[in-house]
């Protein structure tokens, strides 16, 4: 199985291709898809180069599946949201070349990869090039990418059996705290 990692990101969006055939996993692609050639407060432009090469890694490598990073929520709100747009363009091209989607956090990629989820980023890049018996270390947003795809590789499987067991519902009622939702 074909598997495609995502790492988004505005500036840089890291992809990598891994084979997976039981546990053995072997390295097939990995690099960047960049926006930094657009200007700066152009955010449509850039998101279109992020949707249009994300397609063309798909088109060229013809992945089974994919997995994208979840966006975390970080201290500026603007670059959260900006980051979440940068994600929903790469998602949008993976859905729309009618490809499984499944969804990981960097805490659970940096856990299944280098085994404690505060790894740093030189770590997931050494584990990434041993696991993958790469000749050099890949770039930091490659090295996410192609770590997600191992997590995607060892955990997919669990996941999809554990959500055929018992899928998750919809909660049928919400809590009421000071007039908000939950």
């Amino acid at each position: 199985m074909k598997i495609l990692g995502i790492d988004p990101g505005l500036q840089r969006t890291g992809f990598g291709l891994i084979e997976a055939e039981g546990a053995r996993l072997a390295y097939l692609a990995s690099g960047t898809i960049s926006t930094l050639e657009a200007p700066r407060g152009d955010l449509p432009l850039r998101l279109k180069l992020i949707f249009e090469g994300v397609r063309e890694v798909v088109q060229r490598y013809g992945p089974d599946c994919a997995c994208v990073e979840i966006v975390f929520v970080n201290v500026n709100p603007q670059s959260t949201l900006l980051l979440g747009q940068a994600r929903g363009a790469a998602l949008a091209a993976l859905v729309s070349a009618d490809l499984p989607v499944a969804e990981y956090t960097a805490l659970q990629m940096k856990k299944a990869v280098v085994g404690h989820g505060l790894a740093a980023k030189t770590q997931v890049q050494e584990m990434v090039k041993r696991l993958l018996t790469l000749p050099g270390l890949p770039g930091k947003d490659a090295a996410d990418a192609l770590g997600l795809a191992i997590t995607h590789a060892h955990a997919g499987a669990s996941m999809a059996a554990l959500a055929q067991a018992a899928p998750l519902a919809r909660r049928q009622h919400a809590q009421y705290r000071k007039g908000r939702t939950y």
